[in-house]
């Protein structure tokens, strides 16, 4: 039986990322979400929150990873918008310069009256 109070020692230790694990999540951050980076080093989604928490380089370093990613495909795919490919074209200019395609409005239609002469209905045939 352990000896002490509730709270000394006991539990599972406190995984510390070294600089070797960090530089491996800033590189996998732009292929792996981060419940897939979690399976990566075999840990639990919130032992990695509890791992950012503890260590804001860990956390840093999976933004950066993911930032440089997005911004390496941003930057082709503005290249193929420049070269004429109208479907990145739409896309960029959708996403990121606020273009949307634009719903036509319902227009109400009055109501039609018919009016028809009774002159009309019991006129007789020619």
């Amino acid at each position: 039986m352990k000896n002490g109070k509730q709270g000394e020692g006991g539990g599972a230790k406190k995984i510390v990322f070294d600089e070797d694990q960090i530089q491996q999540v800033e590189k996998l951050a732009a292929l792996l979400t981060k419940g897939q980076l979690c399976d990566y080093f075999g840990i639990a989604e919130n032992t990695l929150r509890a791992i950012e928490a503890r260590q804001p380089e860990v956390f840093a370093a999976y933004k950066k990873g993911k930032g440089k990613s997005i911004a390496s495909v941003a930057a082709s795919l503005l290249k193929q918008a420049q070269q004429g490919n109208m479907t990145a074209a739409i896309f960029f200019l959708k996403t990121q310069g606020g273009w949307k395609e634009e719903q036509p409005e319902a227009q109400e239609i009055p109501p039609i009256n018919i009016v028809v002469d009774s002159r009309a209905i019991n006129a007789p045939a020619e």
